[in-house]
């Protein structure tokens, strides 16, 4: 499954993109504010990530600027128990243009083309970043704050849980990108 966005291209991962994604994700910034790349990101991790099978009502995708294809980052629907949650990364020299927020609505769009009634997603308490991210798509807060367990952490932390009500027709925030 492909979809187009205005500046990006969500596509599959593919076996030859192991190297841009280890050169993207590689990277202790990144990886901390995710709950289940592990750090130190290796080689081998990039090339089970590209290789395993994806469930087909929960893809990811590689997030490429659709100019030049630049990797930027990825984005997915990962299945949690019997909950779709919205994940993503952003490579460190791409944050701050509005791709994460351009990339999380493409997804949202692909989770409501595929039926998804409902997702949820959580972002660590020092990573406010996303949780303006979050919110620009539409996201609610929960109000409930858990520990959650990072694997690029080696450990928990406070992590703010958000929903989003997909069949609702409310458009998100659309003001900032």
């Amino acid at each position: 499954m492909f979809h187009r966005s205005q500046r990006l291209l969500l596509r599959p991962p593919w076996p030859e993109d192991w190297c841009e994604i280890l050169g993207g994700i590689a990277d202790e910034g990144v990886v901390r504010n995710l709950a289940r790349a592990p750090w130190p990101y290796r080689p081998h991790h990039a090339r089970e990530f590209v290789a395993s099978p994806a469930a087909p009502r929960f893809p990811r995708f590689v997030v490429a600027r659709a100019d030049n294809a630049a990797m930027v980052g990825c984005v997915g629907i990962d299945q949690v128990g019997n909950t779709a949650e919205l994940g993503y990364w952003i490579a460190r020299p791409y944050w701050g243009r509005g791709y994460a927020t351009e990339a999380g609505r493409a997804a949202l769009e692909i989770a409501r083309m595929l039926g998804h009634s409902r997702i949820v997603a959580s972002h660590f308490l020092d990573n406010p970043a996303s949780g303006r991210v979050l919110q620009k798509l539409g996201f609610a807060a929960t109000g409930a704050i858990r520990p959650r367990f990072s694997c690029g952490r080696g450990g928990e932390a406070l992590a703010a849980e958000y929903a989003l009500d997909l069949e609702c027709e409310c458009e998100p925030d659309m003001r900032a990108a």
